[in-house]
């Protein structure tokens, strides 16, 4: 049941999937891998939208290059670790929901124990074997990944649903060259935005999913385009849920 105060709170997106829909988020779980530039657009709109446990995983601590994107931190944070920054600020957003912070290294040694309890992956990441990592413990667990990426003025989402869909492996065989990405807080900000839209569809079972369905931003063009792709039965990662996809730029800069 939500109180009065959520009530409130939610009033204007309760229009859109009733107090029941509300309810689902509330009792949802969410892992957030990363709190950077992705991870804090996604945190942010998370917290505003009611998910009612936010799990944030971060390792590294502020920095002053970091402030033009990562808007969960401010100047008072720099050398805080991201993940106690995040939470002061979250908890500031809404505090009606728990909040989590682990300043850790996500790894595949400790990958399964912080999942544990949470029912969505969001990947807030900025490296490809980091998504891979996810990706498999997706696979492992059964639990939806929800992908996104940004380069610039460009970035990328996906939804991937283990045993429905085609897995991240699948859409990308090869990661892309290590490289230092341009990084716009806005690109972030439409990026984190969808992969946060895609989680409440999800969860309140409202519209059409990007399962199988590659969303590309082009912000200096003011385009978004679609591509599909489908299993690949020689996937790495599953024998059953893959895909083949056309060539295009790989992107993953947080």
């Amino acid at each position: 049941m939500l109180s009065e105060e959520e009530t409130r709170r939610y009033a204007r997106q309760t229009l859109l999937f009733g107090e029941e829909g509300q309810e689902k988020l509330k009792r949802s779980s969410v892992f957030i891998a990363g709190a950077g530039g992705l991870g804090s657009a996604i945190a942010f709109y998370m917290a505003a939208a009611g998910f009612g446990r936010i799990r944030i995983v971060d390792c590294d601590a502020v920095d002053l290059s970091n402030l033009n994107r990562q808007i969960l931190h401010a100047q008072v944070d720099l050398g805080r670790a991201k993940a106690l920054s995040a939470y002061d600020a979250l908890s500031g957003i809404n505090p009606e929901i728990e909040v989590e912070a682990v300043v850790e290294r996500i790894s595949q040694d400790n990958i399964k124990e912080l999942l544990q309890g949470c029912d969505l992956i969001m990947d807030g990441m900025d490296n490809f074997p980091m998504r891979y990592l996810l990706n498999r413990a997706a696979l492992e667990s059964g639990r939806p990944l929800f992908h996104g990426a940004i380069s610039g003025y460009q970035g990328q989402a996906t939804t991937i649903i283990p045993g429905r869909t085609a897995c991240l492996s699948c859409l990308f065989p090869r990661a892309p060259p290590p490289a230092t990405f341009p990084a716009l807080g806005s690109t972030c900000g439409v990026i984190g935005s969808i992969e946060v839209t895609e989680a409440v569809k999800y969860v309140t079972g409202k519209g059409r999913l990007l399962e199988n369905r590659l969303l590309l931003w082009d912000g200096l063009d003011s385009r978004l385009e679609e591509m599909a792709y489908e299993p690949n039965a020689s996937c790495r990662e599953c024998s059953d849920v893959s895909a083949k996809a056309v060539g295009f730029t790989q992107i993953g800069q947080r």
